[in-house]
């Protein structure tokens, strides 16, 4: 474009014909008309970028996709190697949402990340854990211990929860800072002797000999995935987030209906055998389109309460830098539009 006016200076300097400067004027007219609605064509959003980490609870969203629900030129999953590169991924502005645990979401929130909870994509019972080598069989022994954890996550929490209920703290224990992605590894390696992890890494260590120490069943109703979505792109690509909604529901219905092949769909992603996907679902709750209705508009207000109550143990335990309002967190208006 600058390239263009220069031309058109130089242009102007050597007509001076009056035929010339008319020309001249209804092309610099004709550009510049172009130039200022170039900005609004470049910034509508077109594509609406979804991100995740490996979890059996998030499989659901590529379900979706297997079975021909998302157009690829308006939705698109894009796959991280843990939770903590999802939160840096929506920070940085790479995605316009993102599947992430209710403890995540609201650090996102302190970060000043504009984005509201849209949907209650899971909940887990049982399937995050604390699991430790051998030779270690409670919580209190881990005093001492090194223990692998995702700090910038889902990890810290449950940790901090699982250290309370003993009367301990971070300080009893040594942290091993590890991304999602380095946990077997790490573990199979001798470098950790405990980990806070999830499915499907706990299924293929349990087959190492690891112990279940501490699981998200002993604090239930905490450990809730949620999707996050800006508010902006709720607005501006509205069709987009109805879309992937409806492929969400579509994929869960089809996995109750449809267990053995959806479950062939969805193992090879997670690494594990569709028996094996299949045993550890048992552990994750789904909620339905009507259980998201009444708990995202506040018919139900023990989510909201939930909400609450895990922004004051974040606190407490300096997780987060103050408590936080779960009111202007939730909306409930995709799911609103589509039981109207």
């Amino acid at each position: 474009m600058l390239g263009v006016l220069c031309f058109m200076s130089r242009f102007e300097k050597s007509l001076v014909l009056i035929r010339g400067k008319l020309r001249l004027a209804a092309l610099f007219t004709l550009v510049t008309g172009a130039f200022f609605l170039l900005p609004a064509c470049a910034d509508k959003p077109t594509l609406l970028r979804v991100g995740t980490n490996i979890w059996p609870g998030y499989e659901c969203l590529y379900l979706a996709r297997s079975l021909g629900q998302y157009d690829p030129a308006r939705i698109r999953l894009v796959e991280y190697p843990s939770a903590s590169a999802v939160i840096r991924a929506y920070r940085n502005g790479a995605i316009e949402a993102a599947a992430v645990t209710m403890d995540e979401a609201l650090l996102l929130v302190e970060q000043r990340q504009a984005g509201v909870m849209t949907l209650i994509m899971d909940v887990s019972e049982g399937a995050d854990v604390i699991m430790a080598k051998p030779g270690i069989g409670s919580i209190a022994e881990l005093k001492g211990k090194k223990v692998g954890v995702e700090t910038g996550a889902l990890g810290a929490y449950m940790l901090t929860r699982a250290l309370n209920y003993k009367k301990m703290s971070l300080y009893d224990i040594h942290v091993v800072p590890l991304e999602h992605n380095e946990h077997e590894r790490a573990y199979l390696e001798g470098k950790v002797d405990a980990l806070v992890t999830f499915e499907p890494v706990t299924t293929r260590l349990k087959k190492a000999g690891g112990r279940i120490l501490f699981d998200s069943a002993m604090i239930p109703e905490e450990i809730v995935d949620v999707l996050v979505v800006r508010q902006e792109v709720l607005e501006e690509q509205n069709e987009s987030v109805l879309s992937l909604f409806q492929g969400w529901f579509y994929a869960l219905e089809y996995l109750k209906k449809n267990p053995k092949d959806a479950a062939k769909r969805m193992a090879a992603r997670e690494n594990i055998s569709p028996e094996e996907l299949l045993q550890l679902l048992k552990g994750i709750r789904f909620p339905d389109i009507n259980e998201n209705l009444v708990m995202l508009s506040g018919e139900d207000p023990s989510f909201r309460k939930t909400v609450g109550m895990l922004s004051d143990i974040m606190y407490t335990n300096k997780i987060l830098f103050y408590r936080m309002d779960p009111n202007p967190l939730v909306t409930s208006s995709v799911i609103e539009q589509m039981v109207e």
